[in-house]
């Protein structure tokens, strides 16, 4: 007599199935909310970036305005305006300009790390290039390692 052998799972084969499930579900659901967590994260970093990038271009903006309003002293608003080594560290005499000083004061307290050293604005007189101001703003961001910047070029005539 040959006897087969049937296994047989009842009731008291599924125990715990359904508790093993809802801690699978926990786990598929927190990692869910990390990555959005971390999404969240990067998502601020960018938003402060655009920011900084903003105000950074509306000050370059500005301080052309104010050169376009007084455009028969135009020579007068250098800042550094020799190219020295690396971006955001120029060389030259700093402005003496009383708009430019000012202007600059309002770029060290608007952006994060920025210095009235990192700041440059030149300007070529030359027939050539008729009165054209390149300003150039720098910043240092919490988390950048180098600084960051924005050149805005303007001819005055």
């Amino acid at each position: 007599m040959r006897r087969e052998m049937t296994s047989y799972r009842g009731p008291r084969a599924q125990e715990g199935v359904m508790l093993l499930e809802a801690l699978i579900g926990i786990l598929l659901f927190t990692v869910g909310i990390l990555a959005l967590v971390g999404l969240q994260a990067s998502m601020i970093r960018a938003t402060n970036d655009v920011q900084y990038r903003s105000e950074a271009t509306y000050l370059a903006n500005q301080i052309i305005g104010r050169i376009w309003l007084d455009r028969t002293n135009v020579a007068n608003y250098a800042h550094r305006p020799t190219g020295g080594g690396a971006t955001c560290d120029p060389t030259g005499a700093d402005g003496t300009n009383a708009v430019t000083t000012a202007w600059l004061t309002t770029v060290t307290s608007t952006l994060p790390g920025a210095t009235a050293a990192m700041q440059q604005i030149v300007v070529d007189t030359t027939a050539a290039a008729n009165n054209r101001v390149t300003v150039r703003v720098c910043w240092r961001g919490p988390q950048d390692a180098a600084p960051r910047n924005i050149v805005a070029t303007a001819n005055i005539n």
